[in-house]
């Protein structure tokens, strides 16, 4: 596959996966809610799992809030981070983030295996799933280097 070509892919999956993310923030993701009558809509679980690792919450969940945190963190880095990084990143930087969302795809799975699992929607799906086309398509943008491509 020529360099151009996989780059066209890279950016049809990085838009995919913006697209889907966006898609996540409006739909349910746990089952319990005040806003939607399936679920809590995915712009306020953000706002719940930033909430939870906030010093001075009164949450107590221990590891979770910082868990909760993390996968707060991971959607900043995803909805600040990737455009800039698409924009402005060199090829290093790309290599790194799309290494970083691809982890952030598996450290977010910790709410699968969680008790919450039987009320997760299909926004939390959405959401988590985006990671991975990001990853791969930051991946696909840096392609091989030249001295990748003379071996």
């Amino acid at each position: 596959m020529s360099q151009l070509s996989a780059q066209f892919n890279g950016m049809r999956l990085i838009t995919g996966a913006w697209l889907v993310q966006a898609v996540a923030w409006f739909l349910p993701v746990v089952k319990d809610g005040v806003r939607l009558p399936e679920g809590l809509p995915g712009w306020q679980a953000f706002r719940v799992a930033a909430a939870m690792s906030w010093p001075g919450s009164n949450s107590h969940y221990g590891a979770w809030n910082v868990l909760a945190g993390i996968s707060a963190l991971t959607t900043v880095l995803f909805i600040l981070g990737s455009p800039w990084v698409m924009c402005c990143g060199s090829r290093s930087l790309r290599r790194f983030c799309a290494w970083t969302f691809s982890a952030a795809f598996v450290v977010n799975t910790h709410w699968y295996f969680s008790e919450m699992r039987p009320d997760l929607r299909i926004g939390y799906f959405l959401w988590w799933f985006s990671f991975l086309p990001l990853g791969i398509g930051l991946l696909a943008l840096v392609g091989k280097s030249s001295r990748d491509a003379a071996a």
